[in-house]
């Protein structure tokens, strides 16, 4: 069992989608990581530990290798794609309560600005690092956020701006969202967002790469 994990790390990790995937080279005409985890769940291999010990760990190394510049978007949506196949076959253990997930994220991109691929390469992230993930999409304002809230009150919010004319669009919804669920915590983040604006309209962590927001939901998790 532990060779078939490490085999699904390397295929998520190297974003190996499926069998008949021709990326990478390298692993041509092998098993992808949506074989490689429907065959570990019919060896008896426990969803849970399909998460914590090949699919973490793998996006894990691609949000550092990323962070590092190492590897550019290109690769990092490879991976990602490579790990969706793999939830493919985990979704139902989640969605039936059989296995928890560690809390549940909203992110959206904010009002006025439909730039979407660092959005989903976050809700990727965090999907892979064992969340339930509630992507409410692009150009998204406080009405729609907050009636995520209202029926996931417990979740972290993620708002991304990837254009300097919509970053007074967040600073509002981060407004709006903090005067009715004030404990709520916010993560900010795109191109032109910085810790400095971070701190000034009151949202509680900021990361220029997805890496940083998988770490501090992290952090979340083991101070519970």
């Amino acid at each position: 069992m532990k060779e078939l994990l490490e085999k699904l790390l390397e295929a998520v990790e190297l974003g190996k989608v499926d069998k008949k995937s021709p990326y990478p080279p390298q692993l041509k005409d092998q098993d992808g990581a949506y074989e490689l985890a429907k065959n570990a769940l019919e060896q008896g291999c426990k969803p849970e530990e399909i998460l914590e010990n090949a699919l973490i760990p793998a996006m894990e190394n691609v949000g550092n290798r990323f962070s590092r510049r190492e590897i550019y978007v290109p690769q990092m949506l490879m991976s990602a794609k490579a790990m969706s196949g793999a939830m493919i076959h985990l979704k139902p253990f989640f969605q039936s309560g059989a296995t928890k997930r560690k809390g549940t994220f909203i992110i959206g991109t904010v009002t006025g600005d439909l730039h979407d691929i660092g959005k989903n390469l976050v809700a990727m992230m965090v999907e892979g690092g064992g969340w339930e993930v509630i992507d409410l999409g692009v150009d998204v304002g406080s009405d729609k956020f907050i009636r995520a809230i209202e029926e996931k009150p417990d979740a972290v919010i993620g708002l991304s701006a990837l254009l300097t004319t919509t970053m007074e669009n967040m600073k509002k919804i981060v407004g709006n969202i903090k005067a009715k669920y004030a404990g709520s915590k916010i993560l900010v983040g795109g191109a032109p967002v910085t810790q400095e604006y971070c701190i000034k309209i009151g949202a509680d962590f900021y990361s220029p790469d997805p890496q940083g927001a998988v770490n501090y939901l992290k952090q979340l998790v083991s101070l519970k």
